[in-house]
């Protein structure tokens, strides 16, 4: 364990290797987080509602998927600017995970929350432009691209299935869908997911405990580590060397009797490992 918080549903953990700290976000808590391992520090920004992910502007902004759409948060006031909301007439969904393709085009997709239309995901480009570049999403997670641009991996977490799409870097579109990885049930839902230097998919497993290593040229999985809370939703590589993993963790939906058991749930995790990640990008605009 790293950091002990009671986050509700911690997500969107995100590093920035200029600054050397970890973004992440509390969904429920409407909190995005700044944490600097080398101190222990972790500021708050309480943007209003719930926040589904955030990445890093040209100009070290911070671009959210906020339940109300894409808006834009200044850290040095703590201003919210609103751009756009694709799903307005969609009262059923809000936004949920998201990351940055190569060419620094924002893509993030929603969750359908209760009764009601399906959700989507979502392209956000440089000139503040929205693309649907899938429907009838129920849960959007998991978002990676392999180092050579040519692969985009995804996942609807109710469908238990990661999937594989061909992606071309100039136009952002994706073809020929297959399905990567299939996660067992009782191992739980892929949740967030991110990606070696090996292209090898590290995915957090809602209800599960764990974050699990898949290798998809492979077709196999390789490792996992457990961790302390049921519900883990996200990772990301961090540290100088971009070897250590960061894990979120979440509270919801956790019986008291769990809580007991592990009263780390909620808290920020990280696990050195013998592998390294890859440099997040950033939004290809300053805000």
């Amino acid at each position: 364990m790293l950091f002990p918080c009671d986050c509700q549903l911690g997500e969107g953990s995100l590093w920035d290797a200029a600054q050397q700290r970890l973004y992440w976000v509390d969904i429920i808590g409407h909190k995005v987080f700044a944490f600097d391992p080398r101190n222990g520090s972790n500021l708050a920004f309480d943007v209003g509602e719930s926040v589904g992910t955030v990445v890093l502007t040209e100009n070290d902004k911070l671009l959210l998927a906020l339940r109300g759409g894409f808006a834009w948060l200044d850290p040095d006031t703590g201003r919210v600017t609103r751009l756009v909301d694709p799903e307005s007439d969609n009262p059923a969904t809000r936004f949920n995970d998201g990351k940055c393709d190569p060419r620094g085009r924002f893509w993030a997709g929603t969750i359908r929350e209760r009764e009601g239309e399906p959700g989507g995901l979502y392209c956000l480009d440089e000139k503040l432009e929205v693309t649907k570049k899938l429907g009838g999403i129920r849960c959007s997670n998991g978002l990676v691209w392999t180092r050579d641009a040519s692969r985009f991996y995804y996942t609807d977490t109710p469908t238990h299935e990661v999937w594989a799409f061909d992606y071309d870097a100039g136009s952002a579109a994706i073809a020929n869908r297959e399905v990567a990885v299939r996660i067992p049930p009782e191992m739980g839902a892929p949740d967030g997911m991110t990606i070696d230097a090996d292209d090898r998919l590290w995915i957090a497993l809602w209800g599960g405990g764990k974050v699990v290593c898949y290798d998809p040229r492979r077709q196999s999985f390789v490792s996992e580590i457990e961790v302390a809370a049921k519900n883990v939703t996200s990772c990301a590589f961090g540290g100088p060397e971009l070897a250590d993993l960061y894990i979120t963790t979440a509270r919801v939906g956790v019986p008291p009797e769990e809580l007991e058991r592990q009263p780390l749930t909620g808290s920020l995790f990280r696990v050195s490992l013998p592998c390294q990640g890859v440099r997040s990008v950033r939004f290809a605009r300053a805000l």
